[in-house]
């Protein structure tokens, strides 16, 4: 989720192992050892836009480095505390605080290395948006209840309450994917792969993505008290070997497309009305649309360049009110 949550779920975590006396303490070490996994948005390089991506969400959020994530923080935070904290306790704090950041990022469509190194590909339920302000706020009250009280009975209530709210979003998850089974069985599509995410800030309305073919088709499955599809658009799927005549296969824009197919599981189309930029159809503004949220960039003139990686965040007002209207379940 964003970096901000994951400090708001590193301070209920820490609230909650610890005493009124220390609950203050434990409330600021949670929330900046919860942010700490992000830090790997640091490793990257000015010549390899595409590096950042690569590391990001990686070994930092695997189960196996909870406990060093855990002793850096204490060792960055421990002279802030030294004084009124043993380095135990610091340690502690900041294992709880980290603790949850590889699960929550798991939970959301993106997904994390979290058995890494035993399984070296990421993994994702699609059970929650990564920016979710139910789920952060539920746990910013908790907090700043557990806080002024001194009580970590309130962050072990708002830590449960967004334990519920997961188990929610998995239900709701299988009832956007049965819904979608039932779509493709209607079209007569045999699907090759299909993906399912929660739109941004709900667990409504949620965007499905599948191949049939060499086709992406994209619709949005509202799931309330009733369920209503609303189909969206199709794109073409990207051959990696219909790249133009004189790029070679071992080129750094060759490589570097193929990597981009790793990232975006190979979710990967042209960006509409281009030919010299893809996009990860997985993600996009509406979630009718077939213009990605983020792509690279292509450079056919230049096969050894790295390719630019770039974000495609325009939103009309037209998108705007088409989303809300998605949202409340109402026709378009």
């Amino acid at each position: 989720m964003d970096v901000f949550t994951q400090g708001v779920i590193g301070a209920a975590s820490a609230q909650s192992t610890a005493s009124a006396r220390d609950i203050k303490h434990a409330t600021l070490i949670g929330f900046l050892s919860g942010m700490l996994a992000d830090a790997d948005v640091f490793i990257r390089s000015a010549s390899d836009p595409m590096l950042v991506l690569e590391y990001h969400r990686h070994f930092t959020h695997s189960l196996v480095f909870i406990p060093l994530g855990a002793l850096i923080a204490s060792l960055v935070l421990w002279p802030l505390f030294l004084r009124q904290l043993s380095f135990r306790r610091v340690y502690l704090f900041s294992f709880a605080g980290y603790l949850f950041s590889g699960f929550i990022d798991t939970s959301t469509s993106y997904g994390t290395y979290l058995l890494w190194p035993f399984l070296d590909e990421r993994i994702a339920w699609h059970i929650i948006s990564i920016v979710d302000p139910v789920f952060t706020v539920v746990l910013i009250i908790a907090i700043i209840l557990a806080y002024r009280h001194r009580r970590a009975l309130f962050s072990r209530t708002g830590m449960a309450l967004v334990g519920l709210y997961l188990l929610i979003g998995a239900v709701q998850l299988q009832r956007a994917e049965s819904v979608l089974d039932e779509l493709v069985a209607q079209r007569g599509h045999a699907i090759e792969r299909q993906m399912v995410k929660p739109t941004i800030g709900n667990l409504l309305l949620w965007r499905s993505v599948y191949q049939s073919g060499d086709t992406f088709y994209i619709d949005a499955i509202r799931v309330g008290l009733q369920t209503r599809i609303y189909e969206g658009e199709t794109t073409k799927r990207f051959n990696r070997i219909s790249l133009p005549a004189g790029v070679d296969v071992d080129s750094t824009l060759s490589r570097d497309i193929e990597r981009f197919h790793v990232l975006s599981d190979d979710f990967v189309a042209y960006f509409p009305g281009r030919l010299d930029a893809l996009g990860d159809v997985r993600y996009a503004m509406s979630p009718l649309s077939s213009q990605p949220l983020w792509g690279i960039e292509l450079d056919f003139a230049n096969p050894e360049n790295h390719v630019r990686y770039e974000f495609y965040r325009q939103s009309s007002k037209q998108q705007r009110q088409q989303f809300v209207a998605m949202l409340l379940g109402k026709a378009l």
